[in-house]
């Protein structure tokens, strides 16, 4: 509606101008309807385009945009830290018997275990639970043979059918790049799997099937509570307490997320000493070799008077002093 007021105004303005009593017989009166024409055409062009394409903008309520997480002190973010091997192993046990029955990691293979939560014999034996398709034989059979280092962690469901009609409509998002995936990151996460109250605020409403989560946009999450106090029982005696297990799987998900991290940490410290040391050297080569040429004095050769090319006219008489060397 605004913009076709404006281009009915803007319209209506220039036709009373054709209609008023002034002469238009001269070119500078040509040119000011040439030019009022075509920025009334230009004007209307952007209002219509606005108008047919146009989206409405509105603000969001706190609800539609979600409770905005707290930043949280994690450890392995900071520039001298890396991840902590005994958090990401209990953050994979959490991630097995909880997350594993609706969530995939599709992109992780067993191989990227080895060496920073597993050894060689605890991954091989894990890749060997799960079965996978081998290459056609002759007659054009695939049979099934077990897992190997190389593979990929297999998804719960077939097909993003199977787990929606397992999850009512819902389809539960892969985990690999989650912490990638969603603004705020490790804090976010951390604060959905622990922000579910126990029940929801005076005044909340919430659709059917869903759950209230202040930190989900919305509000309303299809995935109810996972986490509760004691419901894994950690190798190394770790209190297994909610928070405790939210932040071992969160950082497990960062570590999925980006598990060149640590390697790029040190590949920067060493990056920086490399550049460091030839920033110094470039900058003593350059005042080397500008040295000379910053240093030089220029002086000025005053032509020669006529007194200097005729020897036989006399000459300003020159007094030279001596200066002593003081010891």
């Amino acid at each position: 509606m605004g913009a076709k007021c404006i281009l009915v105004a803007l319209a209506k303005d220039f036709s009373g101008n054709l209609q008023s009593g002034k002469a238009i017989t001269s070119d500078h009166n040509v040119g000011e309807v040439a030019g009022s024409a075509a920025t009334v055409a230009a004007i209307g062009s952007i209002a219509w385009y606005y108008h047919l394409y146009g989206r409405s903008v509105h603000a969001m309520t706190p609800a539609e945009e979600g409770l905005h997480p707290t930043n949280y002190p994690w450890e392995h973010v900071k520039f001298t830290k890396t991840f902590d091997h005994q958090t990401l192993r209990r953050g994979f046990q959490v991630y097995r018997e909880v997350c594993a029955s609706c969530h995939s990691l599709q992109r992780i293979p067993y191989r990227t275990l080895v060496g920073t939560m597993m050894t060689v014999d605890e991954a091989k034996a894990l890749a060997e639970e799960n079965e996978y398709d081998t290459e056609p034989n002759n007659e054009g059979e695939i049979e099934k043979r077990p897992g190997k280092l190389s593979d990929y962690i297999p998804s719960p469901y077939k097909n993003d059918e199977a787990a929606r009609a397992a999850n009512n409509g819902a389809l539960p998002p892969d985990l690999s790049l989650m912490v990638k995936a969603r603004h705020g990151g490790c804090d976010y996460i951390f604060s959905l799997l622990t922000g579910y109250p126990e029940e929801p605020p005076a005044g909340a409403v919430v659709m059917s099937g869903l759950n209230f989560n202040p930190y989900f946009p919305g509000t309303g999450i299809a995935m109810a509570r996972v986490l509760y106090d004691g419901l894994v029982d950690y190798e190394d005696g770790t209190p297994a307490t909610t928070s405790q297990m939210a932040k071992d799987v969160v950082e497990f998900l960062n570590w999925a997320a980006e598990p060149e991290m640590d390697e790029r940490k040190k590949m920067g410290w060493k990056v920086m000493a490399i550049g460091l040391t030839l920033f110094g050297l470039s900058v003593w080569v350059k005042r080397y070799k500008w040295s000379t040429i910053k240093t030089r004095k220029l002086v000025y050769n005053p032509p020669m008077s006529k007194a200097d090319l005729n020897p036989s006219s006399p000459r300003p008489e020159v007094r030279m002093e001596s200066t002593k060397r003081q010891s």
